[in-house]
């Protein structure tokens, strides 16, 4: 049995999509035995001699002509070489060449120790006869030895050729060591950038971040890195310098000079004196000033403390390394060329326009390169088909795999599998669709068949329509969620399921649908308007966001959507509403900021990463029982506050578990488990403190609620009632007000994000983004995600969700479809406005896919 999580596991940023396929292990063993070595100063095809060739090529060339054998010994270094010159004389050698001029071996020779210094050692003098080609060919055998695979050829006195048994650039003598597929790793010290050590990223100062604001003074914190505290040490070295150097610090820092700014910011060599009381002990800093930016660089690359460096990470940016320019490899590595490509420009390639190249390949590299590369071809052909296969045509294989999807991972993970053929196998597969536009699906579909048809068992987690009605057999579990589910209500093919009458196939056949709006909302008449988007595929982008609408941002897998709204319009947002360091990618000008106060990203990360985390405390709640608690008779009359209430307080929690609930046993190469604690049974608490009741019911007996059974219980306790209401109509009525974070899915844990902001108290001038809510959700959750997005809506606000199901899609307001492909084929956008309007468009494949769910 094989498990194919959707979750993105791999955190290491040296994992790419190319290394965990071993596509890139298969791309450095090609460059290594075909690739083709050009000089990265002349940008000319590099050349290497055997012995034989050598000795050939000089009887050709220059036969009858006086010449004379070298051996480089020194090139390009300062010295006096005194022991060289005395240890070559000693050999019995005559004669050297010293910066171009021929020299006698004499004793206690030496040269000018301050200069730079050009020495070669004369091997032979002979003319090029034939009846001398057998002691031309043992000076250049010995010449090549002593030179370190390297020779020069003083011809006539005059003319200077260069051989070398490497690779090597015949116009400036450069030279390249044989390549090895390590080469071409940017996770070895041979292949990698010296710079970035093959991470292809540098952190940089973003001064947009260290001067936020320029209009700001010193003093009103125009360098936000010096903080608040006028007190700190740091401040207190400004204020010296700033004394010293006769700058102002209440004057804006757009008003100050280049001088005194680059003072502040980069330092000076003039001392600073200051003295710090530190608990009662004198402390005296003085010295170089070094400067803000170079402090941050400092605490930063020193790693005092995590949380030191963290915060000075607040104020850097990641950009591309700029000794490889994000290639990651070193520049030699980078000049090995294979049909006029190097290795990072195939791994910066799309995988269908990958695979076109590799395509008919053979036509263009000679037949030596064809024989060599034949296997090596046949097996990178086979897994970039694998991909394409699962809907992957817009990855490139050098994107980290810490940026992917948990479906785009999985997806991967499968293609493998498909690649290794085995069989006799059961996969089982976690809604593989998401994140898949509906025109790849049938990909996806055609790859599970064909591990079926091979001789293994496909198991798929799925809530995908298309998926469910190509499936051989299906079984349908509810017949609802939580505590009202967890029985087998259907079992059989999509034809039999289709004449039941559960949930799910009224939703399959059509007796249930979720209705598209008779009217779509007209907004508030205000837009946000970005112009000139650029990053990653994005193509000088100009986008409008009408407000107070329900919008979609759809388009293929790659188009660009996660681009443009996660990684440009979301900072810009952040840093309007809250002043937030996030970096957006590259845009020319933004408007009409103005027209919203806050901004909130509701994704299906987990409320909280451990056992103690859960439903009642993320949405606050759970304050307001315990006062309730508290207040309490008895609890007043033993002297309990509502602390006592927490199961994170020593005095009221069970002291074996210490308010967890769960123990954790070890299970060192596997997984932790949890067990219930032995003492308070799970319920968290001392006895003293589950002996308070309200209503009959302990604290513990309130964490076990269900969302229904409290929204019942508290019904006469407004401020409670209000919020567990809440949750109970986002359709999360069945999990219990205690339930551990961790067992959340993704797609309960979006929503409880989601109630906790309905709520609250709002202008009506909030932005809602959401990516992919709907992923592991059924149709009739879908439709109570929809009733709760409206209601966001209808109160004025502006929701904007990425998506690709057509049931999302075709009840939106607005939408913004971007392509038309993947990739550097998409980041265009290919329309904007309604449902209605979309499916006249003939180039958008959403637009092919919406039209009969609005027929």
């Amino acid at each position: 049995v094989i498990s194919i999580e959707q979750k993105t596991t791999n955190k290491n940023p040296r994992s790419t999509v190319g290394t965990v396929t071993e596509i890139y292990d298969f791309l450095r063993l090609l460059f290594a035995r075909v690739g083709e070595a050009y000089s990265y100063n002349t940008g000319k095809k590099m050349v290497k001699w055997s012995e034989e060739e050598i000795v050939e090529n000089i009887f050709s060339k220059y036969k009858n002509q006086k010449i004379a054998l070298l051996a480089p010994l020194v090139r390009g270094r300062k010295g006096h070489y005194r022991e060289l010159f005395e240890d070559v004389r000693k050999k019995g050698y005559l004669k050297v060449r010293v910066d171009g001029e021929v020299k006698d071996l004499v004793p206690k020779m030496q040269v000018d120790r301050y200069k730079i210094h050009d020495i070669e050692l004369v091997i032979d003098r002979l003319q090029v006869t034939a009846d001398l080609k057998s002691r031309l060919s043992q000076s250049v055998q010995q010449t090549l030895k002593l030179g370190k695979d390297l020779m020069f050829l003083l011809v006539n006195d005059k003319q200077l050729v260069q051989y070398s048994k490497q690779l090597m650039c015949e116009d400036t003598g450069i030279s390249y060591e044989e390549p090895s597929p390590n080469s071409f790793s940017f996770n070895s010290p041979y292949g990698a950038c010296p710079v970035c050590k093959g991470l292809g990223t540098m952190f940089h100062i973003n001064m947009e971040l260290v001067i936020p604001d320029p209009s700001l003074s010193i003093n009103d914190g125009g360098i936000a890195p010096l903080g608040e505290e006028r007190d700190a040490w740091v401040f207190r070295q400004v204020q010296e310098l700033a004394k010293k150097n006769k700058i102002s610090l209440s004057t804006p820092v757009k008003s100050l000079n280049n001088k005194s700014l680059n003072i502040l910011l980069y330092g000076n060599e003039e001392g600073v004196e200051t003295e710090l009381d530190f608990e009662n002990m004198k402390f005296d800093p003085s010295g170089p000033f070094e400067g803000i930016v170079n402090m941050l660089k400092r605490w930063f690359n020193n790693g005092y403390s995590e949380g030191l460096r963290d915060w000075a990470e607040g104020y850097m940016q990641i950009k591309p390394c700029e000794g490889c320019n994000g290639a990651r490899l070193k520049k030699e590595s980078l000049w090995f060329k294979i049909v006029g490509r190097n290795i990072s420009e195939l791994s910066g390639m799309n995988l269908d326009n990958l695979a076109a190249w590799f395509d008919g390949i053979e036509l263009r590299i000679s037949d030596k390169q064809k024989t060599i590369a034949r296997d090596v071809l046949k097996e990178i052909r086979e897994r970039l088909q694998f991909l394409l296969n699962v809907g992957l045509t817009y990855l490139t294989i050098n994107r980290p795999t810490k940026t992917l999807s948990g479906g785009e991972s999985q997806r991967i993970r499968l293609a493998t599998q498909i690649g290794s053929q085995l069989q006799g196998i059961t996969y089982i597969l976690d809604e593989p669709s998401i994140g898949l536009h509906q025109r790849d699906n049938h990909r996806l579909i055609e790859a599970l068949k064909n591990l079926r048809d091979i001789g293994n068992s496909v198991l798929v987690v799925e809530h995908d329509k298309e998926i469910m009605l190509s499936a051989d057999h299906l079984i349908d579990i509810g017949p609802r969620a939580g505590f009202h589910g967890g029985k087998i209500v259907a079992e059989g093919n999509p034809k039999q399921m289709l004449k039941l009458e559960t949930l799910t196939a009224s939703y399959l056949n059509g007796h249930h649908r979720i209705a598209v709006p008779k009217e779509r909302r007209t907004g508030n008449g205000k837009f946000i308007e970005l112009k000139g988007t650029k990053g990653n595929n994005l193509q000088n982008v100009d986008v409008k966001f009408p407000l107070g609408k329900f919008i979609v941002v759809s388009g293929v897998s790659g188009s660009g959507k996660s681009t443009l709204i996660n990684e440009t319009l979301y900072p810009i947002l952040s840093k309007h509403a809250y002043g937030s360091r996030m970096a957006p990618l590259e845009y020319k000008s933004i408007k009409g900021l103005e027209h919203i106060d806050k901004v909130i990203e509701i994704d299906q990360s987990p409320i909280g990463r451990t056992p103690r985390s859960n439903p009642a405390t993320y949405c606050g709640f759970f304050t307001d029982v315990r006062t309730l608690f508290a207040s309490i008779p008895e609890a007043k009359i033993r002297g309990y506050n509502a602390g006592r209430f927490s199961f994170n307080v020593k005095s009221g929690r069970c002291d074996v578990c210490e308010g967890g609930g769960m123990r954790v046993i070890e299970m060192n190469f596997l997984p932790d488990v949890y067990v219930h604690c032995e003492k308070c049974n799970g319920k968290r608490y001392n006895r003293e403190t589950l002996e308070i009741r309200y209503k009959g019911k302990s604290i513990a007996d309130i964490l076990d609620m269900t969302v229904e059974e409290a929204v019942e219980f508290f019904q006469n306790v407004p401020y409670l009632y209000r919020k567990i209401k809440v949750l109970d109509e986002v359709g999360l009525g069945y999990i219990t007000l205690g339930q551990s974070a961790v067992t959340l899915s993704g797609g309960e844990a979006q929503r409880v994000k989601l109630s906790t902001e309905l709520s609250k108290r709002d202008t009506g001038k909030t932005f809602y983004i959401l990516d992919e809510p709907t992923t592991g959700l059924h149709f009739q959750d879908i439709q109570h995600l929809l009733d709760v997005l409206n209601k966001l809506v209808d109160r004025g606000n502006t929701v904007l969700v990425i998506e690709h199901n057509m049931d999302v899609i075709k009840v939106a307001d607005h939408i913004i479809d971007l392509g038309p492909e993947g990739g550097d084929g998409g980041g265009k956008i290919l329309f904007e406005g309604t449902p209605e309007e979309l499916i006249e468009n003939k180039v958008s494949y959403t637009a092919e896919f919406l039209k009969p769910e609005l027929s």
